[in-house]
């Protein structure tokens, strides 16, 4: 009875840890056009203050292995999160730009730690239940996603049209989510052995830098990651471009991140009973080619069912990218290991890509070209997941 206690307190941990990891990037958003004018920047500009923190996710990664060892897994995350709360919360005050892009740098670096860390806690805490785990893992990151980018807009507007509260707002999850996680992790006893243990593992496998099916996982996770962060960057201003005003711009991001949670609930129970990887993937990418083309109609009605088929995509399509690694690993420390690689290149490619748009944006001035480029991005998940299981048949056959 204790333990199954102290396993619901470990996932409410891991949900409120998981809600930190996006509103620093995704309340920016909704205010995209808002800092832009205030500050007299460009969109390539303005575009940075999301596509640092990505970038960051990615070149970071590879030091959650050392901070693990380090810290672990309860002082490790303890100190991240409260460094996140913290940086969020000076924005109220540092507002300038390179402040902003300052934050959104070291923000980014400490969910690059914390998101290798979780993966390798839930293969840890629960291997036989790791897709209903990262489905609450994930669950956190579409709820913080959708509180933000849908409620920022209506805090700018309720706070007097002062974008640097509505940013710094979002520091109240981390306390919530440091104190709950404090609790929940029992004390790590012997860390100093735990320590050298995992180092010693470190040689016993290949590293997953040499492996061309970690390659194509990064790949994947790259192209999901790509396609979300534009959405969560230009989605409102596609809406803006329309003729919506900053209230009616974040309602389409609420509607999509709403929908994006409404998978994140049930594509991991789903797999639960049916477990096939490329079902779901196929069927969620089939999902979000529908949700572009309406986007490339230019009507803006259909903007609201574009939103929600897209946001299934996302949310079905992140728990599966979690999960690709480590279907492939057989411990805690290899789960780390692949988790870091795979995210330090996806999430670098995540970063790029909106940047990219905003370039893209500034010479076109229009987002019809936005929308092209998220469809080469459905494009590439297909590709990749075809070259997966042509991999999975000729394993078979070898065997």
């Amino acid at each position: 009875m204790n333990s199954h206690k102290s396993m619901t307190s470990l996932l409410i941990a891991i949900f409120l840890i998981a809600l930190n990891l996006r509103p620093a990037v995704t309340s920016i958003g909704p205010l995209l056009d808002t800092i832009r004018n205030d500050l007299n920047l460009t969109n390539s500009e303005v575009s940075l203050l999301t596509a640092v923190p990505v970038i960051c996710m990615g070149l970071f990664a590879p030091l959650a292995v050392h901070w693990l060892n380090k810290f672990g897994q309860k002082r490790g995350i303890s100190l991240l999160i409260a460094l996140i709360g913290l940086l969020t919360l000076i924005r109220a005050w540092l507002n300038d730009y390179v402040s902003l892009l300052v934050t959104a740098f070291v923000i980014g670096v400490a969910i690059a730690i914390i998101g290798p860390i979780l993966s390798s806690l839930i293969k840890e805490k629960f291997p036989t239940r790791t897709a209903s785990a990262i489905g609450v893992y994930s669950l956190g990151m579409g709820a913080g996603a959708t509180l933000s980018a849908g409620l920022t807009g209506v805090l700018y507007v309720w706070i007097g049209e002062e974008w640097e509260y509505a940013l710094a707002f979002w520091s109240s999850l981390a306390l919530l989510a440091y104190l709950v996680w404090f609790v929940a992790m029992k004390p790590e006893k012997n860390e100093g052995t735990v320590v050298i243990e995992r180092v010693n593992v470190a040689t016993s496998f290949r590293s997953p830098w040499t492996n061309s099916r970690a390659w194509l996982i990064l790949l994947f996770f790259g192209f999901q990651a790509s396609l979300f962060f534009s959405l969560t960057t230009w989605l409102a201003s596609a809406a803006s471009e329309l003729g919506f005003n900053v209230i009616e711009a974040g309602s389409v991001i609420s509607v999509l991140t709403v929908s994006q949670i409404v998978a994140n609930i049930f594509i991991p129970l789903l797999l639960e009973k049916f477990p096939n990887r490329s079902f779901w993937i196929y069927s969620s990418l089939f999902i979000g080619t529908i949700g572009i083309v309406l986007l490339l109609t230019g009507n803006v009605a259909l903007i609201w069912p574009a939103s929600i088929l897209l946001g299934f995509t996302l949310g079905g399509l992140f728990p599966l990218a979690l999960l690709l690694p480590l279907d492939e690993t057989k411990d805690a420390f290899e789960a780390n290991a692949w988790t870091a690689m795979v995210q330090t290149g996806g999430f670098i490619m995540g970063g790029l890509v909106p940047l990219a748009i905003g370039i893209l944006y500034d010479w076109s001035g229009t987002h019809q070209i936005t929308y092209y480029v998220m469809l080469v991005l459905i494009v590439g998940m297909f590709v990749v997941t075809v070259l997966l299981n042509k991999g999975n048949v000729k394993a078979l056959v070898e065997r």
